[in-house]
């Protein structure tokens, strides 16, 4: 997959992560059935078989179950017992972000973690824009691969919708190929 492509598709979790989804997002997913067929055949009928202020209101219903109210998509508060959030360079991520020259601004998002799910993804985005894959590589290796899956294998259990338990799985394959992907050219021993 070209850089372009695999932008696009960080873009699209981080979005879908995010927050739940909008009425003009279910229209673009309506019209878009080849994505949709992507992320699963159940969610590709799930989409088509209801208007969309039914659809809303059960992915609203759901996103909020799954990833706000059960167990909230933030690295530190999945890998961290303690369950906390960490802030500033004190965060593994954000030290990360800062150790290879990038600063992310918090204040343009609503999002108050900087290792949330959707805010690591929109650094994957900018890595693959920019074709800095080994920086990909390492932090694919180091940060999401270490908690998404496991965390998604759990969350998909308590999804109700076709969609979110089609992204669960979506995501992990979409990491794991990322992962396949970048290794051969950029896996080092110690990374």
């Amino acid at each position: 997959m070209d850089n372009k492509n695999r932008a696009f598709v960080y873009a699209f979790l981080s979005k879908v992560f995010e927050r739940d989804l909008q009425s003009r997002e279910i229209e673009d997913l309506k019209n878009s059935p080849d994505l949709l067929q992507a992320i699963g055949e159940a969610s590709y009928e799930y989409f088509t078989s209801k208007p969309t202020s039914v659809l809303q209101e059960e992915l609203n219903v759901d996103f909020n179950s799954i990833f706000v109210i059960n167990s909230q998509p933030v690295e530190t508060l999945v890998v961290d017992s303690t369950g906390e959030i960490l802030v500033g360079l004190q965060n593994p991520v954000m030290f990360f972000y800062f150790e290879h020259g990038y600063e992310i601004d918090m204040n343009r998002t609503e999002i108050l973690a900087p290792d949330h799910l959707s805010i690591e993804f929109g650094f994957m985005q900018n890595l693959a824009y920019r074709g800095e894959d080994k920086v990909a590589f390492k932090f694919l290796k180091k940060h999401l691969l270490q908690w998404v899956p496991p965390y998604l294998i759990a969350m998909k259990g308590i999804a109700q919708t076709p969609f979110y338990k089609d992204i669960c799985d979506f995501t992990n394959d979409f990491l794991l190929s990322e992962y396949e992907n970048l290794k051969e050219e950029h896996d080092e021993p110690g990374i």
